[in-house]
C-alpha cells in the first residue's frame, strides 16, 4: 500500500473515530466506550499513524524536521498519552477534541509533503534532544489543553451549563493536579533538550551557539515554567494564575520552533 494509500486510512480512521466519540459524548456514555472497544480500537490509526510518522521522519538516514512533520509527530504522542492513561483518569472528553486534530495531522504531510533534512551522522546525543524535545512538545500540548479546558470550565460553571462535550471532564482540582504532573514531566524534558541544545549546538545544528529567536524563546519558555513549578510549590499557584503561566509557556514554546519552522518553510521558503 502508497503512502498517500496509508495516510488516507489513517485520516479516515481518526475520522470515523472522532465522529464515534462526539456521538458518545453526547450520549453521555463516552468515558464507559472509552475504557471499552471504541478506546481500545484507537490503537489501530494510532499504529499506522506511527508508522507513517517512523517512514517520514527518517529519510535516507537523515532527520526529516519539516513543520507539518512536526506537527504530525506531537498530536501522535498526544493520543498516545491520552490512550494509555484512560484506564486512570476520565479522559473521553479530551480524547473527542483531540482525535479530529489527529486526523488533521496525518493528512498534512500528504498535502505539503515539503521536507526539511537534517543530515547529521548517527549520535545518542542527537536523538535524546529530539526526542526529548518532541516529548516536551507533546506534553506541554496537552497542558495547555487541559489549561484551556480549565478556564473554559470554570467560566461556564458561573455563568451557563457546560455542553455536553464537556461534561465529562475530571473535576477541576482532578484536572489541576494532572495539570502540574504533566508540566513536571514536561519541564524535566524541556530541560534535557535546552541544556543539550546549548552544549551541543555546534554538532546538532550546524554552527556554534548563537542566541537565535528559537534560542531565545526556548529559554524563555522554560523560564515561564520553572517560575510557575517553584509558585506553585513556594506561595501554592493555582487556578487563573497556573493557567496564565502554562498557556504563556506554551506560547514560547510554540515560537520556539513551529514559529521558526514556519518562517523559514512559508515565509522565506527555506
Amino acid at each position: 500500500m502508497s503512502n498517500q494509500a496509508l495516510h488516507l486510512l489513517t485520516f479516515v480512521l481518526y475520522a470515523v473515530l472522532a465522529i464515534l466519540f462526539w456521538r458518545a459524548q453526547a450520549a453521555g456514555d463516552a468515558e464507559q466506550q472509552n475504557r471499552g472497544a471504541l478506546g481500545f480500537a484507537v490503537i489501530l490509526p494510532l499504529v499506522l499513524h506511527g508508522w507513517l510518522l517512523y517512514d517520514t521522519l527518517f529519510i535516507w538516514g537523515a532527520l526529516n524536521l519539516g513543520l507539518v512533520y512536526a506537527l504530525s509527530l506531537i498530536l501522535w504522542l498526544t493520543v498516545l498519552v491520552y490512550w494509555s492513561a484512560r484506564f486512570f483518569y476520565p479522559l473521553s472528553s479530551l480524547q473527542t477534541l483531540v482525535l479530529p486534530l489527529a486526523a488533521i495531522s496525518t493528512a498534512l504531510p500528504a498535502i505539503f509533503p515539503d521536507a526539511h533534512i537534517l543530515s547529521q551522522p548517527p549520535s545518542g546525543l542527537f536523538d535524546t534532544h529530539v526526542l526529548g524535545a518532541m516529548l516536551a512538545y507533546s506534553l506541554f500540548t496537552i497542558a495547555a489543553l487541559h489549561a484551556g479546558l480549565m478556564a473554559l470550565v470554570e467560566k461556564r460553571l458561573h455563568h451557563a451549563k457546560l455542553p455536553k462535550v464537556l461534561q465529562n471532564l475530571p473535576p477541576l482540582l482532578t484536572m489541576e493536579t494532572l495539570l502540574f504532573r504533566v508540566v513536571g514531566v514536561g519541564f524535566v524534558l524541556l530541560t534535557i533538550t535546552v541544556a543539550s541544545g546549548m552544549l551541543f549546538s555546534d554538532k546538532i545544528f550546524g554552527h556554534p551557539l548563537r542566541f537565535t529567536h528559537m534560542t531565545l524563546f526556548g529559554i524563555a519558555s522554560w523560564v515561564v515554567f520553572a517560575t510557575l513549578l517553584w509558585g506553585h510549590h513556594a506561595y501554592g499557584w493555582r487556578g487563573h494564575t497556573a493557567v496564565r503561566w502554562t498557556l504563556s509557556g506554551f506560547g514560547f514554546l510554540i515560537l520556539a520552533y513551529l514559529g521558526s519552522r514556519f518562517v523559514l518553510e512559508v515565509v522565506l521558503q527555506r
